[in-house]
């Protein structure tokens, strides 16, 4: 049976509420499958298998999903299973459910919390929104630097269990302050009386607790950790960014990259899920914006009313002019916002993205101009025609530096490159690259 035939058999049960029918179905699958079919239901809806899961695959299934979903389900639940969920949950999990739940939910969540949980996950929301301390977890196993790999050993048998992850091993110098890492594999294969000072790996990177969570993401990603050492100003200790956790940042990152890459503001919440009403308001904000932008394309127009006017057969040619520099604009945008994001290339490395970016929109503007030579030749003469491929070769290249110098322009004044998406350098590349032909055009033709 197929995918989307398995998602439409367990709506049609909770539709006619079948719970023998919604139980089977949730014991054939899997927690991250549950937690998907659970996504594509409004909260009413998915409250009802929710409830008729075991309690041993419930906080499984609840840790799956989307913070706005588990919101959803919370508030469907009784005060005995909405306290109980949210004790069980990891702290940084349930760090970042509060911090995005309304007022009424964050006040009953904490109050109902234990004295430890309540104070672990404060500490959590200390932290700014997007930095890695709210998604870092402080369940660790943390070792001393003087211990011996026989004693770390039982340190970890003893407290492994309350640990979200044993992979990778803090180890710390007195007063919590951090001198390395080292992983289980580490202590298995070491002699049992080497002290730990002797094997920590006192180079293993770590970050401040206050830093952006996608850039300590984006350096697992670039070390191949499995874990990354947290630590605060005085650099001790606070916690370990682990991969899944790491991997749901880059995940969060790009989708609200490509949204705004896209003209868009990013949602967040599963598209199935997500109202006709949020998703107009998502889109319709730049669209305006970007059509009050495309004024100036109107302007410029205007402006050269007279030239158009004297040589109409130059407004042939205006869709392809501006639909090819649009392109390449937008091609130069995504592929720096893309590097940016991966680290690639960095703000100080302007003057060179824009030269090798002017000599890419050179090259392509050389050969495209070939082509509009050749057939604008055959409809409107060679005159015209020179004029139309001086100008793609021209608006080729001015498009290509606008393109890959505004996102990293954006990022030295301190905004999301993505904000400078596609469509807005496309728009600007329209009204200046018509500019460029007009100005050609008078000059070549005498006009």
């Amino acid at each position: 049976m197929s995918e989307g035939e398995r998602a439409e058999e367990l709506t049609d049960l909770v539709e006619n509420n079948d719970l023998t029918g919604i139980r089977l179905w949730l014991a054939e699958h899997r927690p991250y499958e549950i937690a998907d079919e659970l996504s594509r239901m409004a909260g009413g809806e998915a409250i009802i298998p929710f409830r008729l899961l075991d309690k041993d695959r419930e906080l499984e299934v609840f840790e799956e999903l989307d913070p706005s979903q588990q919101q959803a389900i919370l508030l469907g639940l009784r005060d005995s299973a909405f306290h109980e969920i949210l004790e069980e949950m990891d702290p940084d999990d349930r760090a970042r459910l509060i911090g995005e739940a309304p007022a009424k939910i964050a006040t009953r969540a904490l109050a109902g919390l234990s004295p430890a949980e309540r104070k672990m996950t404060a500490a959590l929301l200390g932290y700014p929104e997007n930095a890695v301390g709210r998604f870092m977890t402080p369940e660790t196993v943390i070792l001393h630097r003087d211990l011996t790999v026989h004693r770390a050993l039982e340190v970890v048998r003893a407290r492994g269990a309350d640990a979200e992850t044993i992979y990778t091993l803090p180890v710390v110098s007195d007063g919590r302050r951090l001198v390395g890492t080292v992983t289980l594999g580490d202590l298995v294969v070491s002699d049992e009386d080497r002290l730990l000072k002797d094997i920590v790996d006192v180079f293993a990177p770590r970050v401040g607790a206050s830093e952006s969570a996608e850039d300590a993401a984006r350096l697992m990603q670039e070390a191949n950790l499995v874990s990354l050492a947290v630590v605060d100003s005085e650099d001790r200790f606070v916690g370990l960014l682990t991969f899944d956790d790491a991997l749901e940042v880059i995940e969060a990152a790009d989708s609200e990259d490509m949204a705004r890459q896209s003209g868009a503001s990013p949602v967040g919440d599963h598209y199935v899920s997500v109202s006709v009403l949020r998703l107009v308001g998502a889109r319709s904000v730049w669209l305006m914006l970007l059509i009050v932008a495309a004024t100036l394309t109107v302007n410029v127009m205007q402006a050269f009313e007279a030239t158009l006017e004297e040589v109409t057969a130059l407004a042939m040619f205006v869709p392809m002019l501006i639909g090819t520099g649009g392109n390449v604009g937008a091609q130069s945008a995504t592929a720096i916002v893309r590097a940016l994001a991966v680290g690639e290339v960095r703000v100080r490395d302007l003057p060179r993205v824009i030269w090798k970016e002017a000599r890419v929109g050179l090259l392509l503007g050389i050969m495209l101009a070939g082509l509009a030579l050749a057939i604008g030749s055959l409809l409107v003469g060679f005159a015209v025609a020179a004029v139309v491929a001086c100008s793609v070769i021209a608006v080729c290249t001015w498009a290509a530096i606008i393109g890959s110098a505004m996102p990293l322009l954006a990022r030295k004044v301190g905004v999301d490159p993505a904000v400078v998406s596609s469509p807005m350098v496309a728009t600007l590349v329209d009204a200046t690259g018509l500019i460029i032909y007009f100005s050609i055009a008078r000059l070549v033709l005498g006009i």
